[in-house]
């Protein structure tokens, strides 16, 4: 259920003492990476960070908050025109599931796609393994293949995922997380695993007022704020760092000029963060920038599968049109 604001808060209490410098338990690769961006000129971190154990349990409440509509949008798309979809993609398909989680978004649509397997690819293992477990008791018959791993870069999909008629299923508007020139890149790489059969079913969110974005990215209690700032105590796993959670401050807000919500963790006060092998000092008010989330229209994204080697074969939206999900086909090299 999602956090008290009183539990949300005490995130962010000063009476939290700072965290004495740890050891990193990153690869070498992820600590080098890590590190490039907090020393950037405008230091960030990619947002696969903000998705620990604890970090997916709490994005798991923010979809269930009245300001997070994409959640809820996008499930009433798949009930009302999952048949459709189905109809589309055809059944037996390879599922793969980026970014499962919970893997509750695809378990909604086995029924009418029956996949003859399901690849749940998820960044973290621990929350990943115990969903697949859960899953597989309902559905027994369905092959299930769970894959731990970054797939926002480049990755390769194993010879236990089967190469025939693979379909990437990337819901939540996930793809808003790529600037778009990113996004292309990304989708390139899904094309070059699909094979000549494969497609792709992605759900993408739409430009609509700002004033409806921004409180879906910081909400009235705090979840939002609380999943932000627990990347500060996964960065200090991951690297040995010494973020202390309670001098900084979560912000998001629509960027218009770049069609995106930005999302930042601001110091509450001038302060330095050590890592071994690094060292920041930031100003007051001076952020992290942690998170992007693009917004598109439906001709904008349907130019993007294009040149990503993709070609439109249907579209769904809600009545408002604040949400999309796309059917695309990978078209013939």
């Amino acid at each position: 259920m999602p956090l008290s604001r009183t539990a949300a808060m005490r995130l962010v209490s000063p009476a939290i003492p700072a965290i004495p410098l740890g050891i990193a338990h990153a690869a070498p690769a992820i600590t080098a990476e890590i590190s490039a961006g907090l020393l950037a000129p405008a230091a960030h971190t990619s947002p696969k960070y903000l998705y620990d154990s604890l970090g997916s349990r709490l994005f798991e409440a923010i979809c269930e908050l009245p300001e997070y509509y994409p959640t809820r949008t996008e499930a009433a798309i798949f009930a009302s025109h999952g048949a459709e979809m189905a109809d589309c993609i055809g059944k037996g398909i390879t599922l793969i599931d980026l970014g499962a989680g919970n893997c509750a978004k695809a378990a909604s649509l086995f029924p009418l796609l029956q996949p003859a397997q399901y690849v749940p690819v998820d960044i973290s293992r621990d929350f990943l393994n115990e969903a697949v477990s859960r899953l597989q008791q309902r559905f027994p018959a369905i092959e299930m293949t769970a894959l731990a791993l970054d797939f926002s870069g480049q990755f390769e999909l194993p010879a236990t995922v089967r190469p025939q008629r693979r379909t990437f299923f990337y819901p939540g508007s996930s793809i808003g997380n790529f600037a778009p020139h990113e996004a292309i890149a990304f989708l390139r790489r899904l094309r070059s695993q699909a094979c000549a059969d494969g497609g792709l079913l992605i759900g993408v969110d739409l430009i609509k007022d700002s004033g409806v974005l921004d409180a879906a990215y910081d909400d009235a209690i705090g979840v939002t704020a609380a999943f932000n700032l627990n990347m500060l105590r996964h960065l200090n796993h991951l690297i040995g760092a010494d973020f202390d959670v309670s001098q900084w401050r979560h912000r998001a807000f629509f960027n218009a000029e770049e069609s995106r919500i930005e999302m930042h963790l601001e110091a509450r006060t001038a302060l330095t963060v050590n890592w071994p092998g690094g060292q920041r000092d930031f100003a007051r008010g001076e952020s992290i920038h942690t998170e992007d989330s693009y917004k598109y229209t439906r001709d904008s994204f349907a130019g993007l599968l294009r040149d990503a080697g993709f070609a439109e074969d249907g579209v769904w939206t809600d009545a408002a049109g604040w949400f999309a999900v796309f059917h695309a086909k990978a078209v013939s090299e």
